[in-house]
């Protein structure tokens, strides 16, 4: 079996791929992968080390304004499409699947008009440009939630969820507390704004740190690499808490999160995959910064059903997002109701749901 899988841009559309690209090997040893991408995008240094063959196109997203530079990128895309042309040609893969990002424009309309078979994931509640210009053309389109099937053509649509869901679960969640130095017996506390970290949210905890001594959970406070100087200084002023665990990033977040009693997080497609794969309960702050806000609307999602509550930036306060972590935590119904009204969001065989499309379309 061939395939060739494209995502790229944001660890958002990588690592549903990869997660696909993992339960396809497990389920076929022998699978031969492609991997395209582009050389500027986080795929071209994250690929590479999974150690999968990996093939940089020419190509850049599509302004939503009036810009000279869309005539560029179309000019792109045609190149684009023609050099896949060639080397799906060269290639020949029994299927080929976009996760998104403007990357798999190209590649998965190149494939459609050579008759491979296509598929295309939407992680976000609300599609973004490239994957609704290939709706047109791919075979199947795998969704993440039920809301978003009203924007696609509905004999193509399928409920997968996210394959990244899949590898969080069954991990050991009380060993990752005990190598980041927490409290076993502890209810413990998440706060992360993403692999940058997220500079509202640190501004927030950082504006309660000196009253969260007192209170009777721990926090695992995740900076993101870009601020932690900034904020240890910050605590330095203050003192650090015994019961909060700073660190600048972690590799190991899926283990991390089976230990884990509440987040406080962005409201980004995989990160609510993993998390409604768990049923962590959450506090959500969405980013304002993306296309289509689609942030808030996956985070409007899950407060719908009882698993979250969402805390726009604009309304982010330290008081705030310490009164909410205490109705959570201080509350053992609020924590057992939201718990398992995420769980119930959650997808947990998502990877094996999307290589049962994969299948049944080439079988």
């Amino acid at each position: 079996m061939k395939i060739v899988v494209s995502g790229g841009g944001t660890g958002g559309h990588i690592y549903p791929a990869l997660a696909f690209i993992h339960e396809v090997k497990k389920q076929h040893p022998n699978v031969d992968v492609l991997y395209i991408g582009t050389k500027k995008g986080l795929e071209s240094t994250i690929v590479p080390r999974e150690n999968i063959p990996f093939h940089a196109i020419d190509i850049s997203g599509l302004k939503r304004s009036l810009s000279l530079e869309n005539v560029k990128t179309l000019v792109r895309f045609i190149k684009s499409v023609h050099a896949c042309k060639k080397l799906l040609k060269q290639y020949k893969p029994d299927v080929v699947l976009g996760t998104g990002g403007y990357v798999c424009g190209p590649v998965v309309y190149a494939a459609a008009r050579l008759g491979i078979p296509t598929i295309i994931h939407e992680q976000n509640s609300i599609p973004g440009l490239t994957n609704t210009f290939l709706s047109r053309y791919a075979d199947k389109v795998a969704v993440c939630f039920e809301e978003t099937k009203e924007y696609f053509p509905n004999k193509k649509v399928v409920l997968t969820g996210n394959p990244r869901a899949s590898e969080v679960v069954g991990k050991d969640g009380r060993e990752a507390r005990r190598s980041l130095g927490l409290d076993e017996q502890k209810k413990t506390v998440l706060i992360v704004g993403g692999s940058r970290g997220a500079r509202p949210i640190n501004e927030a905890f950082l504006q309660v740190l000196h009253e969260v001594e007192q209170k009777p959970y721990q926090f695992l406070y995740v900076t993101g690499d870009v601020h932690y100087d900034k904020v240890i200084k910050a605590v330095g002023d203050v003192g650090n808490p015994p019961n909060v665990i700073i660190r600048p990033f972690i590799h190991n977040m899926p283990e991390v999160l089976g230990g884990v009693d509440v987040i406080v997080a962005r409201a980004g497609a995989t990160t609510l995959a993993e998390i409604t794969a768990l049923g962590i309960p959450s506090i959500l702050i969405p980013s304002p910064y993306v296309t289509n806000n689609h942030q808030e609307k996956n985070a409007r999602a899950l407060e719908k059903k009882g698993a979250a509550i969402v805390r726009l930036e604009s309304e982010l306060t330290g008081a705030h997002l310490l009164d909410d972590i205490d109705r959570i935590l201080l509350d053992e119904q609020t924590l057992t109701n939201m718990k398992e009204a995420a769980f119930r969001l959650g997808i947990r065989d998502a990877a094996e749901r999307l290589y049962r499309v994969m299948v049944e379309m080439i079988s």
